[in-house]
């Protein structure tokens, strides 16, 4: 019998075994084949569901594509601002040209009626330019829309992920939506550049006209930016826009949305832009107004779970936007008249004769005058150094190592700096704000001259000094005491001791005039002599308490004597509040901003009103406003009748702080209560002369502006009066005693009875130069 070791070694011999292990092998390797392929299909099955779970599901779809900025409203129905992170205005898609979807389909997505969100062949056609080298666009007009909607979730990178992602959400987009809707979607979504998104804003920015406006050529233009808006920028790049709108157009003619002969005459035309970038100019207009208004709605949208920037409120305020023009042009011209005088004031180390009227616009400067602001400068050259400390250039220089003389040397040297520093501190600024009395409405509101230039709000934001404007509060709180309107006070140098052992000197810019004046005069001529001793009779909480009664419940108020003169800061938009209590004769209601909130389907969601609260007694108040009917009568507020020719019964008070500082004019009428503030951002610079720098001849500028225009147009009832009153009976003078010489000198005082004034000696050079800078020290009227 063989030996089967030796058979099995034998080499001469075929082998048993190998075809036995082959079999075993490969299905060995059949088998692990299907584990990885079992692997990697579960691999890509999870990353799928991965992908699907984590696209937008049809909620978040449905949001987004409802999303829409809220609208806010004049009370006129003008759109007067938007809330949205970007500037959006929504548009339908009836209300955009034809041309414009035409040309989008033809350029974007030929196919777009006939796929499901993805369109195969197109992809196909993508891949095999690719392969060609050329490259060429796969997305749909729906996969488009899901990046526009999805931008974070979706992403921008070249890769299989986004594109998955894309395809995911262009899916379901197209099983949620119909194809109009998709459109309508794009249209509003599609981003153009400085922070624009949507074909409404973009026609706006670019061409300074709605969609529904937008010629062929525009429409051309606009579709052509979306292959690469920085690169087809019509602002940036002209002569590439002009071929990519050419071309889009020849796509059109392509598809048979435009004739050969029409193509021919309009490829030939050039690229005409009214370009307007939308933060230079207004989206429609008080912009202060619509950021205070944002403010005001914080809480009540948290409260009510919306959000302002994308639920599509409608929000119906109280501005008048026919009022609004007016007191934007008002305060734009009548503020840079002032900033021509005042500059022309500082420009020579000795003042020329004061001009008494504006310069007329456009008008050749004074011959022969320096530099606007020259000697200000040269008069002020340490307070510029104290300027340059504070600029960010100063700090960064401290920050890099250098000294304090090192960097304050730098930062002089630099010119560029510099001229932009004294530009800033020398641009004259002003605010104006008119309410309605009767419901507390804001129909006007002027934060700034240029909202562009300054977004600072110097109705609500700005605490100056209100002056000779905080009087009529200290007299209400005399009438509240029982002082008659027609008792009397010696206009003369007084002494009132403070609270620290000091005196103070209350003194005019005319000096005291040595005669009795009734308290109704001392208010018409905004005496500081009287009002202080008006104060002293009645005590400083007394006048708080009235000025807080009235509407100033958000200032610090000082109880010391100077109060009565207005040296607490207060904003314009309080001191509005007040004196819109003092024309409804004590009855105070709140700001009203806001009618009405409704939602995007016209539901209202919430209405607002200002109901009335008396704080204050009916007939005393009236009393006061006919006190103060006498300023724009005969005081200190003429101007506004005489230059001005506005008509009605009026009433108001003209302000002025130290230094002339700040100017304010305040005025009241049955149905409307206007004020406007004028000054410079920083204090210290100042208005040279003191008759332009008068609240009188400044502030009062703008307030007579706008009402002369706003009678003009109808838009300000001159007839409504205040009602009558009995005016107080004058007091008699005081009789000396029976057989007794009175102790009186000669002239008004001897006549009353009182004792004479002791005589002063001529002041000597330095009394003079004490009085004169007492007199500048003082606040005026």
């Amino acid at each position: 019998m063989p030996n089967d070791k030796e058979d099995r070694a034998d080499p001469g011999r075929p082998s048993t075994e190998s075809p036995r292990r082959w079999p075993r092998r490969l299905t060995r390797a059949l088998q692990w084949a299907g584990l990885a392929t079992t692997a990697a299909a579960a691999a890509g099955a999870v990353y799928i569901c991965v992908l699907v779970y984590s696209t937008p599901d049809v909620d978040e779809l449905r949001r987004a594509q409802s999303m829409r900025p809220s609208v806010i409203l004049s009370s006129d129905g003008e759109v007067i601002g938007r809330f949205s992170n970007v500037y959006q205005a929504p548009v339908t898609l009836k209300d955009v040209p034809k041309d414009l979807v035409n040309a989008l389909i033809a350029t974007e997505d030929r196919r777009f009626y006939e796929h499901h969100g993805i369109d195969p062949e197109r992809i196909v056609g993508s891949a095999w330019g690719i392969v060609n080298g050329r490259m060429q666009g796969g997305s749909t007009i729906t996969q488009q829309l899901a990046r526009n909607l999805f931008p974070q979730e979706i992403g921008n990178e070249k890769s299989l992920n986004r594109k998955l992602r894309e395809a995911i959400t262009a899916l379901r987009l197209e099983r949620t939506s119909t194809k109009a809707q998709i459109l309508e979607s794009y249209l509003n979504s599609a981003p153009f550049l400085y922070n624009v998104r949507g074909i409404e804003m973009a026609a706006r920015t670019y061409f300074d006209k709605p969609a529904s406006q937008l010629d062929t050529a525009q429409c051309a233009t606009l579709v052509g930016m979306l292959k690469g808006t920085q690169r087809y920028n019509p602002v940036r790049n002209p002569e590439r826009a002009r071929e990519r709108r050419n071309l889009v157009m020849a796509q059109m003619v392509r598809r048979g949305d435009l004739t050969s002969t029409r193509y021919e005459q309009l490829r030939q035309q050039p690229l005409v832009l009214s370009f307007k970038r939308p933060e230079d100019g207004d989206i429609g207009q008080a912009r202060h107004f619509v950021a205070y208004v944002r403010e005001q709605l914080v809480e009540w949208a948290d409260a009510h779970d919306v959000d302002l920037d994308t639920d599509g409120l409608v929000i119906r305020t109280t501005l008048d936007a026919k009022l609004q023009r007016i007191a934007q042009e008002a305060v734009v011209r009548q503020v840079g008249l002032l900033q021509r005088l005042a500059g022309e004031e500082w420009a020579d180390a000795r003042m020329r004769a004061v001009r008494i009227k504006p310069p007329a616009a456009g008008s050749a400067p004074l011959k022969g005058a320096g530099a606007p602001f020259a000697e200000f400068w040269r008069a002020h050259a340490p307070m510029l150094a104290e300027m340059a400390r504070d600029t960010p250039d100063f700090r960064l220089a401290k920050q890099a190592g250098q000294s304090d003389a090192q960097a304050l040397a730098s930062v002089l040297a630099d010119t560029a700096t510099m001229d932009k520093l004294r530009d800033e501190k020398t641009r004259l600024s002003a605010g104006f704000i008119a309410l309605d009395p009767s419901t507390g409405a804001v129909r006007a509101w002027v934060g700034s001259p240029d909202f562009a230039r300054e977004q600072f709000d110097h109705v609500a934001q700005a605490k100056r000094q209100p002056g000779s404007t905080f009087k009529p509060f200290v007299y209400g709180a005399a009438m509240q005491r029982g002082i008659s309107t027609e008792h009397r006070y010696l206009d003369g140098a007084i002494d009132i001791a403070l609270a620290d052992g000091g005196v103070w000197q209350p003194t005019d810019g005319s000096g005291p005039s040595g005669e009795m004046m009734t308290m109704r005069e001392g208010l018409v001529q905004s005496k500081n002599t009287i009002t202080a001793q008006v104060m002293q009779e009645v005590g400083a909480e007394a006048v708080v308490g009235f000025a807080r009664a009235a509407g100033v419940r958000e200032a610090k108020l000082d109880p010391v004597p100077s109060l009565a003169l207005g040296t607490s800061p207060v904003s314009l938009f309080e001191m509005g509040q007040a004196y819109a209590t003092l024309a409804a004769l004590g009855e105070r209601r709140a700001p009203l901003l806001i009618r009405q909130i409704s939602d995007r389907q016209g539901r209202v969601l919430e209405t607002f009103e200002s109901p009335p609260e008396r704080v204050l007694d009916a007939t005393l108040v009236a009393k006061l406003v006919d006190v103060m009917r006498g300023v724009p009568q005969t005081g200190t507020g003429t101007a506004v009748r005489s230059e001005w020719n506005v008509k009605g019964d009026l009433a108001g008070k003209t302000g002025t702080t130290q230094n002339n500082t700040d100017g304010w004019f305040m005025l009241i009428s049955p149905t409307l209560v206007t004020g406007a503030w004028v000054g410079f951002n920083d204090p210290r610079v100042t208005i040279r002369s003191n008759y332009w720098g008068q609240g009188g001849h400044n502030a009062l500028r703008l307030v007579g502006a706008f009402m002369q225009q706003g009678q003009k147009a109808k838009l300000i009832d001159a007839k409504a009066e205040f009602p009558k009153v009995v005016r107080d009976p004058p007091e008699a003078p005081a009789e000396p005693a029976s057989g007794a010489e009175p102790e009186s000198g000669g002239g008004l005082a001897g006549w009353l009875g009182l004792p004479s004034l002791p005589a002063r000696p001529a002041p000597s050079s330095a009394d003079a130069a004490a009085e004169k800078q007492q007199r500048d020290q003082a606040l005026g009227r």
